[in-house]
Order: structure tokens, then sequence, then C-alpha cells
């Protein structure tokens, strides 16, 4: 974890803390070794910064790959974030997630794919679930609650005071989420119930 990225977990915390009374919850859930894949649902953009600002571990990102480009590239380049086209995971950047899981080192992925549009959980993209079946990591479910109302899709201000609320579940094996090679909707399997883990917060 770099200094840079420590400065930006505290600045974001600040933030949170002070302007959206940001409340972790299960905390003691997290691993504090070894890689696993921290699953979320998806209110708002703030929702990357506020699942990670007291995360003790050096947390990679997926970004829309439109996003690198100076000055805003260098930042989230910075930020462990990996370029990825929303419309299919390709096979460099599975290969890159795979050495980031490898090296032991956790990745947030949101199963939903997109940020919801009335704040509700959506259904998940299969994309999560090939993700899981290559690289058989667990699964560190999280909820995240109030991100629709005070960043909410459509919305270009946060509104301030709003509160936040970050809960961290316990952790799932992925031996429980994996139905097996010969379920022909294996992926799509193992991508609903890491939601329905995420809806049960």
């Amino acid at each position: 974890m770099t200094l840079f990225y420590r400065f930006a977990q505290f600045l974001s915390w600040l933030y949170f803390k002070f302007f959206h009374r940001l409340e972790v919850i299960g905390a003691d859930n997290i691993p504090l070794t070894g890689a696993f894949i921290l699953a979320s649902n998806h209110q708002s953009y703030f929702d990357p910064p506020a699942l990670g600002c007291k995360l003790p571990r050096n947390l990679h990102y997926f970004a829309r790959d439109t996003l690198f480009f100076w000055p805003l590239g260098f930042l989230i380049r910075n930020l462990n974030s990996i370029p990825v086209n929303r419309s299919q995971l390709d096979i460099a950047t599975l290969k890159r997630v795979l050495k980031v899981l490898k090296s032991g080192d956790p990745l947030l992925v949101f199963p939903e794919g997109t940020r919801s549009p009335d704040g509700q959980i959506q259904s998940g993209k299969k994309g999560i679930g090939l993700l899981l079946a290559k690289s058989q990591s667990d699964v560190l479910p999280a909820k995240v609650v109030g991100g629709f109302q005070v960043l909410g899709k459509g919305m270009l201000i946060p509104r301030i005071g709003r509160k936040l609320v970050v809960t961290y579940g316990p952790l799932l094996r992925f031996e429980s989420l994996d139905p097996g090679k010969s379920d022909p909707l294996r992926y799509e399997t193992i991508a609903n119930r890491v939601l329905d883990a995420i809806g049960k917060i």
C-alpha cells in the first residue's frame, strides 16, 4: 500500500465521516491477509471510496476504461484502478485481475455491473461468476446503505448530511458459491448466490 493510497483513504474517510456520518459495521469480518473479492451492491459513485476508506488492505478497483485519460487516468491508476470495458471482461483484464489476486491483494467488484437506478439491488451479471470460477477466490460480501440518497444515479451534487452505512458480512468460501462445472448456468448461479448474500446483510 503506497503512501499516496493511504493519504487518499484518510481524506475519503474524513469526508464521509464529517459530511455523511459514515458508520462502518462488521470490520472484524475483513481478512487481514490473503486475497479475496469484496462484492457489494452499487448505489453511487461514492461506493468505491466508502467501501475502501476503512479497509486495512491494498484494495484494487475496476474503473471504466474511458476514464483513463490525463489527469484523471494518472490519479485512478495510482489508486489501484484497473481499466475494464463494461461490455465484456476481456482476456487481458482477466489476466491482470488474476495476477492481483495471486499476489494476495483484494479486489472490489460490483456484481450488478452498474449503479442501481432506484437504490434497490438489481440482478447479477455473470462476469463475477466467471471471475470467481477462474480465481476460486473467497468473497467478502458488503452492503452500502444510504449511497443512493447521497449521490444516486442522475444526481450531480452529493446531499450533505445524509447518512452512509457500510456493512461487511462474514467471508464466503468459494466452495459454498460454486454449483460445479456440470451446471450449465454456473456463472449466473455463482453471481446470484453472491447477490443473495449481500441482500441478507
